[in-house]
């Protein structure tokens, strides 16, 4: 008999959503999931229904931000062209970081 049990907020999370993606969408979901300081699931849920994302301090965070950051810094050292993926993930570590400054 398995235990039925509540999420933080007392409800039911009995449904399950799933879906296929690319290695390199998951090693981009996977930075993205990183530098929210969420789970997965709850970063999915909170993109999908379109809320807006709150960053926690973490040091997991801040590693995850500091490990992002470098690798832009490789990328900008070479002179390469990046890819919209990369340009969009630029893009969010840098909003992410504006609104930490604003706090």
């Amino acid at each position: 008999m398995s235990v039925k049990t509540l999420d933080g907020k007392g409800r039911w999370r009995n449904k399950i959503v799933a879906f296929r993606v690319s290695p390199e969408e998951n090693e981009h979901l996977n930075k993205l999931v990183k530098l929210s300081g969420l789970n997965k699931q709850e970063y999915l849920i909170h993109r999908i229904l379109m809320e807006e994302i709150t960053v926690n301090y973490s040091p997991r965070v801040f590693k995850a931000f500091r490990n992002q950051i470098n690798e832009f810094s490789e990328l900008l050292k070479d002179t390469q062209p990046v890819d919209k993926e990369t340009a969009e993930l630029m893009a969010y570590t840098i909003d992410l970081l504006q609104k930490f400054r604003e706090e």
